[in-house]
C-alpha cells in the first residue's frame, strides 16, 4: 500500500467511523451533559475519539506491513496508545479514580519509551540515564493529561493536532530521516476525518479516549525526533507551545491557590477567550494559525541551526506566555476578560 493510499484511507475511515461512534454513543447515552463548568449548551456524544484511535492504529499496522515503519515504533504506539485509549474510554463511560488513571498513564508512558529506546541521552548528556528516562515518563504523562485539559471547546484539540502534524511533516521532510513524516501524516488524516464532525458547532467530542491518545502521540513524536537529532526534539516542543504554555500557566496558578490539579474547571486561557468572543471557532482557528504562522518558522530556525534550539523555544513561547496572561489563564472563573 502506498503512503497516499494510507493517508486517504485513514481520512475516509475516520470520517465514517466517527459517525458510527456518534450513533453508538447516542444509543448508549454516552453524552456530555452541560453543567456550570461546560463550554457547550446541549448534550453531545463524547466518544468520537475512538474513531481516530482505531483508524490511526490500523493504518500504522498497514504501514509496518508495507515496510514503512519499524516494529519498535509500532509497539510503542499500539501498547502505549492502546492503554491510554482504554483508560480514556473507561473514564468516558464511568469516571475512574485519579490514582488509577495516573498509574496506568505511567505504565503506558514507560512502555512507549521502552520501545522507543528511551529518552535520547544527547538531550541531557551529563545526566544519569535513569534520571533522564524517569523525567521522560513524567513529561509524557503530562502531555497525555495536558491534551485532556486543553480539549475543552469545539475543534481545539483536533486543530492543534492537525496543524502540529502538518508543521512536523514540513520539519521532518527537510531535516528528519527518510519516511519519518509518514506517521504524523496518517495521524493528521485520522484527525481531519474526525474534525468534519467536531468543527463548531460540534456534533461529537473526542472524549478522554481520544484526547489522551493524541497527547501520547505528541510525546512519541518528540522522543522519536530526538533520536534523529536533538534539534528536532526541541522543534516538536516548539510546535506544541500553545497547549504547553496555556496548560502549564493555568495549572501553576491553580496550584498556588491550592486547588486540585485534576478538578474540572473553565479557567484555561482558551476558555476565557471563547467566552470573551462568544464563539469557539475563532479561538480554535487562531490556535492553528499560531502553529503554522509563528511556531513553524521558529521550529524551522531551531532545526536548521540558525538559532540555538533552547533559545528558539524561549523566543517562541514568550508571546504565548503574554497571551496566556492577557486571557487570565488560571484565574478564578468569575474574572472574565
Amino acid at each position: 500500500m502506498t503512503v497516499h493510499g494510507l493517508w486517504l484511507g485513514a481520512l475516509v475511515a475516520s470520517l465514517a467511523l466517527t459517525r458510527v461512534a456518534m450513533r453508538f454513543a447516542e444509543r448508549q447515552q454516552l453524552l456530555d451533559i452541560p453543567n456550570e463548568r461546560s463550554s457547550h449548551d446541549r448534550p453531545v456524544p463524547r466518544t468520537g475519539g475512538i474513531a481516530v484511535v482505531v483508524t490511526f492504529m490500523a493504518a500504522m499496522v498497514f504501514a509496518w506491513a508495507a515496510g514503512l515503519s519499524d516494529a519498535g515504533y509500532l509497539l510503542a504506539i499500539l501498547g502505549g496508545g492502546g492503554l491510554v485509549a482504554l483508560v480514556g474510554a473507561a473514564d468516558d463511560y464511568r469516571d475512574l479514580p485519579a490514582g488509577w488513571r495516573l498509574t496506568l498513564h505511567l505504565l503506558a508512558a514507560a512502555w512507549a519509551l521502552y520501545w522507543l529506546h528511551g529518552v535520547p541521552a544527547a538531550l541531557l548528556p551529563d545526566a544519569p540515564p535513569l534520571f533522564i528516562n524517569a523525567l521522560g515518563i513524567l513529561c509524557t504523562v503530562w502531555l497525555i493529561n495536558l491534551f485532556n485539559f486543553m480539549d475543552g471547546i469545539d475543534a481545539i484539540a483536533g486543530i492543534e493536532t492537525l496543524t502540529v502534524c502538518v508543521a512536523g511533516i514540513v520539519i521532518l521532510t527537510m531535516f528528519g530521516g527518510l519516511g519519518e513524516w509518514i506517521s504524523p501524516a496518517i495521524l493528521a488524516a485520522s484527525v481531519a476525518g474526525f474534525l468534519v464532525w467536531n468543527f463548531p458547532p460540534a456534533r461529537v467530542f473526542l472524549g478522554d479516549v481520544g484526547s489522551g491518545f493524541l497527547g501520547l502521540m505528541m510525546a512519541i513524536y518528540c522522543i522519536r525526533a530526538g533520536h534523529q537529532q536533538p534539534e528536532l526534539f526541541w522543534a516538536w516542543l516548539i510546535l506544541l507551545g500553545v497547549f504547553i504554555v496555556d496548560a502549564s500557566v493555568t495549572l501553576a496558578r491553580r496550584l498556588l491557590r491550592r486547588q486540585r490539579a485534576h478538578e474540572a474547571h473553565r479557567s484555561h486561557a482558551y476558555q476565557f477567550a471563547s467566552r470573551k468572543y462568544a464563539s469557539h471557532a475563532p479561538v480554535s482557528l487562531a490556535v492553528g494559525a499560531i502553529n503554522l504562522l509563528w511556531l513553524l518558522p521558529m521550529a524551522w530556525l531551531a532545526s536548521s541551526g540558525r538559532i540555538h534550539p533552547v533559545a528558539a523555544l524561549l523566543i517562541a513561547y514568550a508571546p504565548l506566555l503574554l497571551l496566556a496572561i492577557y486571557f487570565k489563564a488560571g484565574a478564578p472563573e468569575f474574572e472574565e476578560t
